[in-house]
């Protein structure tokens, strides 16, 4: 899909997303990756802003990027609502950057399956980050049941013509081909969402 269409598309989902933000269960899930976060968070693909009600608002400093204008809109009002200090940029993970070290921890969910280089962006999550910070994904991707992974390998390429991202990709396995260390890794619904606590490499 190509990025201005898949732009639009996250634009015309932005209700959709907040909506999720109560999801139950994607809601404990945050709580549990986000509570003991602390100093400057940089947050891609922030979307509607989901996870901002998960932080402690009185430790973090969230720097939320996305690409979609409307994603961007609704997570400042989420920020104004649980009074969480943030500032947002309108960018795409393709193009941007910042100076090494610039954050004390990354956060990254449900965005891994839709990058076309998710090993590179990856890399540059592990540039970005501190020494002794913190990076936590929490994604969607490849079970590890052998029924599963083989229909969600078949049903990929329609997965990703309808949706925008991918189904099937071994988050581990991208983790791994990075210097990041993974510290500690969860996994539910028969194992196709993964919630990872990582740390930059020793640089």
């Amino acid at each position: 899909m190509q990025k201005e269409k898949l732009i639009r598309k996250y634009d015309k989902q932005v209700k959709l997303y907040e909506k999720n933000r109560h999801n139950p269960t994607l809601a404990k899930w945050r709580r549990e990756m986000l509570k003991d976060l602390h100093g400057n968070v940089l947050e891609v693909g922030i979307g509607a802003g989901a996870n901002l009600a998960y932080y402690n608002k009185q430790n973090v400093h969230v720097t939320g990027v996305d690409f979609s204008v409307e994603m961007l809109k609704s997570a400042k009002k989420a920020a104004d609502y649980h009074n969480v200090s943030a500032e947002f940029l309108l960018k795409d993970v393709d193009t941007l950057d910042f100076e090494p070290d610039s954050f004390d921890c990354i956060v990254s969910t449900l965005t891994l399956c839709s990058y076309q280089e998710p090993v590179r962006v990856l890399g540059k999550f592990n540039k970005w980050c501190k020494q002794g910070g913190s990076i936590r994904l929490l994604e969607h991707g490849l079970s590890s049941h052998s029924f599963l992974s083989f229909s969600q390998k078949l049903i990929d390429p329609l997965f990703k013509r309808v949706s925008g991202c991918h189904c099937d990709r071994d988050i581990i396995q991208l983790v791994n081909k990075t210097d990041i260390s993974i510290e500690h890794i969860e996994r539910y619904w028969t194992d196709m969402v993964y919630l990872v606590w990582a740390k930059p490499s020793i640089k």
